[in-house]
């Protein structure tokens, strides 16, 4: 579905709702203008370097360190890049998008995006004194092992 399309269709549900309820979706879009700009001052610098990081990094570069061919070394290089990285997911899957499009592996991008979302080394501590120390590190880690066979399953099949 095209960028356009989904745009058209946002805009054709927004009048539908505006005709059923104007009180309603003004109120639903400043909700939505106020989370955005509670949103935005956290995010903006992620996506801005995550830009800047993909405009400067040549796509030959991103194919040596993590394409299809890069093997073990470009699946632990995935794994401890998204074990250590604090990206939302909005912001996580167009940059895998990016990844892909510049050469990078479907195993190497499915370990990236598996560690980044499922384990935590830098909210280690915060998940430490909620849950316990032990919990903490048994989930981590069980998330990690699952992110390998998962993502190297994903590589063989792809």
């Amino acid at each position: 579905m095209s960028t356009a399309a989904l745009y058209l269709a946002t805009l054709l549900l927004l009048g539908l709702s505006f005709a059923r309820d104007r009180q309603k979706t003004r109120l639903a879009l400043k909700k939505g203008w106020k989370s955005f700009e509670n949103i935005l001052p956290q995010f903006l610098p992620i996506i801005l370097l995550m830009g800047m990081t993909l405009a400067v990094v040549d796509e030959s570069l991103i194919s040596r360190l993590l394409g299809k061919d890069s093997g073990l070394a470009g699946m632990a290089l995935a794994a401890a890049a998204g074990s250590v990285t604090l990206i939302p997911g909005f912001i996580a899957f167009p940059l895998a998008a990016s990844l892909l499009a510049s050469g990078a592996g479907y195993g190497q991008t499915a370990m990236f995006l598996t560690t980044l979302m499922m384990v935590g080394v830098i909210t280690l501590p915060l998940e430490s004194s909620t849950f316990g120390r032990r919990i903490a590190v048994q989930r981590n880690l069980l998330a990690f092992i699952y992110a390998v066979l998962s993502s190297s399953l994903l590589g063989a099949l792809l």
